[in-house]
């Protein structure tokens, strides 16, 4: 148990002839006669445990692989024209206004590859592309749709292959040229489909 009491206490300096007595109203004087005394507690030394890093729950953990640097890994990627060609073709039909692709240079450009015997055209028509290195020009011809505004159209378009193009193929877009080769009327089929009477 705890005593507590209030005393007189002698403060001393260094010096024998200043000695004063100062009262303080709540000394503290603890007594720990009432506690029993027990034998000091000796603790194992126990060898550090080095840090664990966090892992991340997974149902299914696939085999974790070290990544090859770049600079050991050699060769080239070559990403072919048509390869552009049908992702661009595809972002500029994503656009509201756009009907189709046009024909634009396409047709005469392929045309003049069957007449030299360099085989048909592999893209899609309406648009072409041009790669080098790791930049690519593409020319974009297409139909809107009657109704839209054609020059919003044609830079949505623009905006849009550029995008597509820059982000799943990973080439830096240095051109995009939209051709708008004809305006679609409400009702009106494909123009090339034959009209039957």
């Amino acid at each position: 148990m705890t005593d507590v009491s209030v005393e007189d206490i002698t403060e001393e300096t260094d010096s024998p002839a200043e000695t004063t007595t100062a009262a303080r109203p709540f000394s503290l004087s603890l007594s720990t006669s009432s506690i029993p005394s027990t034998p000091p507690i000796t603790i194992p030394s126990v060898p550090p445990v080095p840090p664990v890093p966090p892992v991340a729950l997974v149902a299914d953990p696939e085999p974790v692989t070290e990544p090859v640097a770049a600079a050991v890994v050699k060769g080239r990627i070559k990403v072919a024209d048509e390869v552009v060609e049908k992702v661009a073709a595809l972002a500029a039909l994503e656009v509201a206004g756009v009907a189709d692709l046009g024909s634009g240079l396409t047709d005469a450009v392929e045309s003049i590859r069957e007449r030299a015997g360099a085989g048909a055209r592999r893209g899609p028509r309406g648009v072409s592309a041009h790669v080098q290195e790791r930049t690519v020009a593409v020319d974009v011809a297409i139909v809107a749709e009657y109704g839209h505004v054609v020059m919003d159209v044609a830079n949505e378009v623009k905006t849009n292959v550029a995008r597509t193009v820059s982000r799943m193929l990973g080439m830096r877009v240095v051109e995009v040229n939209v051709n708008v080769d004809d305006v679609r009327l409400p009702g009106e089929d494909h123009p090339e489909a034959p009209a039957e009477p």
